[in-house]
């Protein structure tokens, strides 16, 4: 008796469950192998189902022994962690199998030993965290941690160290991308990964940060101290947070946790209880620089975006509308609320919309008003950084409706069709 014994229809559920694909099994036995072999990696409320449902057919439980050899190894598998409580069986297995994605990440600069002397020194300037992208060697950390750094090596997680290349990086949202050059084959020259290590490479799966619920339990795996392969726990504390990122630019959607995230943390993972990535840990609020149970991790819908654009084209493109805006101040200073459209440049996406600027009376020389912007596709603007965020998330030359104030502080609005253009400056 064992797994032979459930229905087709618990067999199914237990593998919906495990988020296993079985749309190629047919016959029942079929559906049976796919569960054993998802057994190793079946996640804790799925193998407490299992433990459930065997126990109703009278399985043989390990210490009666196995009735047959085609479950033994199920059972085996099934009661290997029984001691556990199943929330830290689900926390030991996440850990186990997520951990293999993460990195430590320390940065040189190189100094001339004397002024003539021909030796180059490396003169360590950093450390953090990161983890493995895809299976190309891509390698996602903070830019913090290898701005100004010369030299780049990555500690895997199996303690082996290889030279790792910058492939680009995003300031604003303090992101880089990094990526594995010595070849999997010891050739520290070698800017492709061999076949046979790029199996061995462990890529992160990638959640998204549209349903996030504070209270969700989070997990931070990272380096703090120089301590590798730390996890933390925690709790979503907070969603839709702002900070600044190292430029000043404000990041936003930040996630707010409670989960210990130290010096050295940074550039690291931050996961949901699946395992799967939702933010990369960035910063704390700490007098101290210790973790004070205020960390904030860049949400893993933007890393999505900005990396795949940096590993595509070694940069970012941003999205623009094509217009010079006024200075927030400016605005406030008139009782304008939205964004002042000072100029307008020929041949732009605003221009051929027809978004005005500030022109001048001919008669008395003084400024006259144009075009406000107020709203991105109905979301509404009060700042430059509103609108910036507002239409960052959409790609160049996508259209997008910008409703404009038109005829000054009592004007009507209108709604215009602006073909975005890639953003050349921030105004």
């Amino acid at each position: 008796m064992g797994i032979s014994q459930l229905t087709v229809g618990e067999l199914k559920h237990l593998l919906s469950e495990a988020e296993v694909d079985f749309r190629d099994c047919i016959e029942k036995s079929e559906l049976a192998a796919r569960l054993r072999e998802t057994l190793p990696s079946m996640p804790a409320r799925a193998r407490d189902r299992l433990d459930a449902l065997l126990s109703q057919v009278g399985a043989v439980s390990l210490a009666q022994g196995a009735s047959s050899s085609e479950d033994s190894g199920a059972v085996t598998a099934v009661n290997s962690t029984k001691e556990l409580m199943a929330e830290e069986r689900n926390t030991v297995e996440l850990f186990e199998r997520c951990s293999r994605s993460v990195v430590h990440i320390t940065t040189t600069v190189q100094v001339q030993r004397g002024g003539f002397s021909m030796d180059i020194l490396d003169i360590p300037q950093g450390s953090g965290s990161g983890f493995v992208w895809d299976k190309q060697g891509h390698l996602v950390t903070n830019f913090h941690v290898i701005k100004d750094a010369q030299r780049a090596k990555v500690t895997m997680s199996d303690g082996k160290t290889y030279d790792a290349k910058l492939v680009g990086y995003e300031a604003d949202k303090d992101l880089a991308v990094l990526k594995l050059v010595n070849g999997g084959d010891g050739r520290a020259d070698a800017d492709e990964l061999s076949e046979a290590w790029k199996l061995s490479l462990s890529p992160i799966a990638v959640g998204t940060t549209q349903n996030l619920r504070v209270g969700q339990k989070v997990f931070a795996i990272g380096n703090p101290f120089g301590l590798d392969q730390t996890l933390t726990a925690g709790i979503v504390s907070g969603v839709g947070r702002d900070i600044k990122s190292i430029t000043g630019r404000r990041i936003r959607d930040v996630v707010q946790t409670d989960a210990a995230i130290n010096p050295g943390n940074s550039g690291g993972p931050l996961l949901d209880s699946r395992g799967r990535l939702i933010g990369v840990n960035t910063v704390i609020y700490s007098p101290s620089g210790a973790s004070s149970g205020v960390g904030f991790a860049i949400p893993s819908d933007t890393v999505r975006r900005v990396v795949n654009q940096i590993i595509r084209r070694g940069r970012v493109v941003r999205a623009g509308v094509g217009v010079h805006c006024a200075a927030d101040q400016i605005a406030r200073r008139m009782n304008v609320d939205g964004v002042i459209v000072l100029e307008v440049p020929p041949g732009s996406g605003a221009a051929a919309a027809g978004i005005k600027g500030v022109t001048r009376d001919p008669g008395t020389g003084a400024a006259v008003l144009g075009d406000v912007i107020v709203a991105v596709e109905g979301a509404r603007v009060t700042a430059v950084e509103d609108l910036l965020a507002k239409v960052e998330t959409h790609d160049v030359g996508e259209v997008v409706r910008i409703t404009v104030r038109r005829g000054g502080l009592g004007g009507r609005e209108v709604d215009l069709k602006v073909r975005l253009t890639e953003l050349k400056s921030r105004m």
